[in-house]
């Protein structure tokens, strides 16, 4: 069984903000089905971004591991495209 780490995910279309338990070998694209899931976000995983410290993660395969995301880490999902504020 391989160990889990706790990560924690804002989600900014609902500001909900969820503690995952994953593996290093998570991908990002699963952690962030599985944080808008959690968050009961119905749009498309693929209009979201996950960051962590500022940077956009890339998803094509890349696990948290490979994205430098350690324990009690914080993550934020938002949309791809940002929406103008009036």
């Amino acid at each position: 069984m391989a160990a889990t780490m706790p990560v924690r995910v804002k989600v900014l279309d609902s500001w909900d903000e969820v503690t995952l338990d994953v593996a290093p070998g998570t991908t990002v694209s699963e952690l962030k089905r599985v944080a808008l899931i959690e968050c009961r976000i119905r749009r498309r995983p693929g209009d979201y971004v996950v960051k962590h410290l500022g940077s956009e993660l890339f998803e094509n395969g890349h696990t948290l591991a490979d994205a430098g995301v350690g324990p009690n880490s914080a993550l934020i999902v938002l949309l791809r495209r940002r929406r103008p504020s009036r």
